[in-house]
């Protein structure tokens, strides 16, 4: 896959997002959910809330690269907090 030009850290989050979503799937499937409202008003389902976290995500990476020159380990710490929020209370 060198003409890919794959990194060990790209694979491992396309690894991540496989492995969540098979584990989201099989959350579904064995423990169906009724959606829920939260903060934004809307009805929710966990996958939902997935979609949510990893399109704010990607935003606040993209911020971090553009606007800090710190390491981007922090905007990962950053990412994990906001998750929990998400799946807490939208």
């Amino acid at each position: 896959m060198e003409w890919m030009a794959w990194t060990w850290p790209t694979a491992a989050f396309f690894a991540f997002i496989a492995v969540t979503l098979i584990t989201f799937t099989v959350l579904g499937i064995k423990f169906p959910e009724v959606p829920r409202n939260g903060v934004l008003g809307i009805e929710t389902t966990r996958g939902d809330r997935l979609f949510i976290t990893l399109l704010g995500s990607a935003f606040l990476n993209l911020a971090w690269l553009g606007l800090l020159s710190a390491p981007q380990w922090g905007a990962l710490i950053v990412c994990f907090f906001y998750a929990l929020a998400v799946f807490r209370w939208v």
